[in-house]
């Protein structure tokens, strides 16, 4: 279930092999891949990876809305959001990262950008750091999730272990924690009695906020009505639909009044906050799936579809004017499904996170297309990408909201990685394909 505690986290002290690959590239999952293959193929499949070893792991990362071009045009500087989970009593906090990234459009990115040493693709010439810390935020116990306002991304709203949900003002905290490490939230939202995972703003309504808990409930608040003289929100209202763990809730992307949630107990309920009554969801899938669902996500560029994972190890697609039956099961990974989130620029992709340490991209209107049967064994149409470089289990994964096909993915060992798809993947008929003697 999505909501299972991590495993105790330690400082990195190296740097983990990766293996990288796509759905033409023909080698089974299984099979073992030394650094040097992995180094000797990914030009292949990648316009830029980017790899960084943070000093804790981070269960949570989100792209920021913004990026800053150099002057002279050769790369941009973009924030990724993350947060620490500690160990030992270390302290614990909610980071701005700056990242330094090639810009796509100064001059084209191939095998000659590729780094043989540090298995890096899409690097460049700079004595400055890549990846920097540029503000740590104290906080109580690591940050579960983390998210900040669609409207207003200087607000961000983070998951804890206790059950509340803390909203800081990033402007009104310094760049460095202060001495005493005390957290200090702008806003405490109050209603769980045990933590979770989901969490998630309305994209159509500044400051309604949404949290999933462990305590089988879904906290609705709205930050709009807050008085500065009391720190301390009660929600809004509390949504009681389900019988276990809530995993994970989404908003829908164009009707601010309709969002959906899942649980362990298999069900997918949608929810209709007009109707008064919090007990009674507007729509009920009594088993979405066969086992417990750990995330949903609305389309942001459809109205009617949506996409569920979980511990059956299947993406289910579905089309909220009749959840009576799924219109679609994708299959592909080998464990349970951790995430799921849609790609702002292309209505039919989404990609999915997975414990089997694969993150796939998915082309929806590849579905049903006629494939060869050596295509067919590495898996169905839709199936356009996989990521491969992650040694342990990804925590969270997010698209870039200013560059198509780019992506950001964190794993439990503490790394995050920065990575494109090579174009010849996203754009062209048939994928890339490397042939077998090149791969020993």
């Amino acid at each position: 279930m999505r909501s299972t505690r991590y495993r105790d986290s330690s400082p990195v002290t190296a740097l983990p092999s990766s293996l990288l690959c796509s759905s033409r590239f023909r080698v089974a999952d299984s099979r073992p891949i030394s650094p040097q293959t992995w180094k000797k193929n990914s030009p292949f499949l990648y316009d830029l990876v980017l790899t960084h070893a943070l000093d804790w792991p981070t269960l949570t990362t989100q792209w920021f809305p913004d990026q800053e071009l150099s002057a002279d045009k050769s790369h941009t500087t973009q924030r990724i959001l993350i947060g620490t989970h500690t160990s030992d009593n270390e302290p614990n906090y909610l980071q701005i990262v700056n990242v330094r990234l090639p810009n796509p459009n100064s001059e084209e990115l191939g095998l000659d950008k590729y780094d043989e040493q540090s298995g890096e693709i899409g690097s460049y010439s700079d004595t400055q750091p890549r990846f920097k810390i540029i503000q740590s935020i104290p906080h109580v116990g690591e940050v579960n999730r983390a998210r900040y306002m669609p409207q207003n991304p200087d607000l961000i709203a983070t998951k804890t272990i206790t059950g509340d949900v803390y909203v800081f003002d990033r402007t009104k905290h310094p760049s460095d924690p202060p001495k005493d490490n005390i957290c200090k939230p702008d806003i405490t939202l109050r209603g769980h009695s045990k933590e979770g995972f989901g969490l998630d703003w309305n994209p159509t309504k500044s400051g309604e906020i949404l949290s999933a808990s462990e305590d089988e409930t879904i906290c609705h608040w709205d930050i709009t009505a807050y008085a500065k003289g009391n720190p301390v929100m009660e929600p809004y209202r509390v949504y009681k639909g389900h019988s276990s763990i809530v995993s994970d809730v989404s908003w829908h992307s164009s009707q601010g009044h309709l969002f959906a949630s899942v649980s362990d107990d298999k069900q997918l309920l949608i929810w209709d906050t007009r109707n008064p009554d919090t007990t009674k969801a507007a729509q009920v899938v009594i088993e979405a799936h066969n086992g417990e669902i750990n995330t949903v996500a609305f389309s942001p560029q459809s109205e009617f579809l949506l996409v569920t994972g979980g511990a059956d190890q299947n993406i289910n697609l579905w089309d909220n004017r009749n959840l009576s039956n799924k219109l679609h099961c994708l299959q592909s990974h080998q464990d349970e499904l951790i995430s799921l989130a849609w790609s702002p620029f292309h209505p039919t992709v989404f990609c999915s996170g997975s414990s089997d340490r694969r993150i796939n991209i998915w082309d929806l209107s590849k579905i049903g297309e006629e494939q060869t049967p050596d295509d067919a064994e590495d898996g169905p149409p839709e199936l356009l990408f996989i990521h491969g470089g992650h040694t342990a289990r990804p925590t969270d994964v997010s698209w870039s909201p200013t560059t198509p096909w780019h992506l950001v993915s964190a794993a439990e060992d503490n790394v995050i990685q920065l990575w494109s798809p090579n174009s010849t993947i996203t754009k062209g008929p048939n994928g890339i394909s490397i042939p077998l003697d090149e791969l020993e």
